[in-house]
């Protein structure tokens, strides 16, 4: 890495380049797959979802391209992202924002989404492992490297049903699930251990409090294809999310004063899964609150995602992205 009193150049900036910029595809997909959920009680929504789509999608392709470039130029600055107790967590956003982008897809185009949902699906087990073996591997790790952001790369286990299941693809399917829930359950654990026993999470690395929507709420959504409707533990999990939502929207005020950073995208994907899951659970038990909620958790992901777009561009603007540490 360079000296950080050094002034970035072009050629600086891109070795700097964040590996969580992907949160920005998961959070862009999210809205997308959001407003395709809402589409089925408002079928004006439609079209935007499948706007939003094509955006992440573009999204992803440069932030690939940018990031890629950055591997073949500047590999020691990959390497030390890898070996970063906190941004190691961010490198399944890759993977998770192909399983994604192969959900958006599934309705209109089955064979990309086939094909994109393999690759996301390989990459998502070897990432898998790889984070795993290096949580448990020979590194040093503290307690202060522990944050809400290494819920990642079990998230991204149990969102391989979710299009896995339609594909076909039923017993994998089942396999990541069961990996994801275990692991989520593991770091629950060991998070809640970091946040009530230890320092506060750094202000930068606050925003990441809100993943923990994310997990039971994705879940529910695999459970649901997996098992073919709602019983009682799908309903564990979505209020389970609810009630991650209700205690992360206590923290609101203490967000609201933060200064920006990349990882305010943390908040878009997992207000996406509440808002996705609760519009499922709506039409699958005929509950028009749920829909209501869904409805709610969607305006404010809209909000979200346009103030995340702006801050993100100013702040590029200013240069005060990719700057080195």
């Amino acid at each position: 890495m360079q000296d950080a009193t050094a002034e970035p150049g072009t050629h600086d900036r891109l070795e700097n380049f964040p590996i969580s910029f992907f949160a920005m595809v998961m959070g862009l997909m999210g809205l997308s797959l959001a407003l395709h959920a809402g589409s089925v009680p408002w079928p004006a929504l439609a079209r935007a979802s499948e706007a939003v789509l094509w955006i992440a999608v573009a999204a992803f392709a440069g932030i690939a391209v940018l990031y890629l470039t950055k591997w073949l130029r500047h590999a020691d600055a990959v390497s030390w992202e890898w070996h970063h107790p906190v941004r190691l967590a961010f490198f399944p956003a890759i993977s998770i924002s192909l399983l994604l982008i192969a959900t958006g897809l599934l309705a209109t185009y089955p064979g990309a989404a086939r094909a994109v949902w393999w690759a996301g699906a390989a990459g998502q087990a070897v990432l898998t492992l790889a984070v795993v073996s290096g949580w448990i591997g020979h590194r040093s790790f503290q307690v202060g490297h522990l944050t809400p952001a290494w819920f990642i790369p079990a998230v991204g286990n149990v969102i391989v049903p979710v299009a896995g299941v339609p594909l076909g693809y039923v017993e994998i399917s089942w396999l990541f699930f069961s990996a994801g829930l275990v692991f989520w359950i593991v770091l629950l654990t060991l998070v809640f251990n970091r946040l009530v026993f230890h320092d506060p999470v750094p202000a930068r690395l606050f925003p990441t409090l809100v993943i923990l929507i994310a997990p039971p709420a994705v879940a529910y959504l695999a459970w649901v294809q997996l098992t073919g409707g709602v019983d009682p533990f799908a309903r564990i999990l979505l209020n389970a999310a609810y009630v991650f939502a209700a205690l992360v929207a206590v923290q609101v005020p203490k967000l609201a004063r933060l200064p920006f950073a990349l990882s305010f995208w943390a908040l878009s994907f997992p207000i996406a899964a509440l808002s996705i899951a609760s519009f499922r659970h709506g039409a699958l038990a005929d509950s028009p609150a749920h829909v209501w909620i869904g409805t709610g958790a969607l305006a404010l992901l809209g909000a979200v995602v346009v103030g995340l777009l702006w801050r993100t561009g100013q702040a590029v603007a200013r240069r005060e992205i990719c700057k080195p540490e």
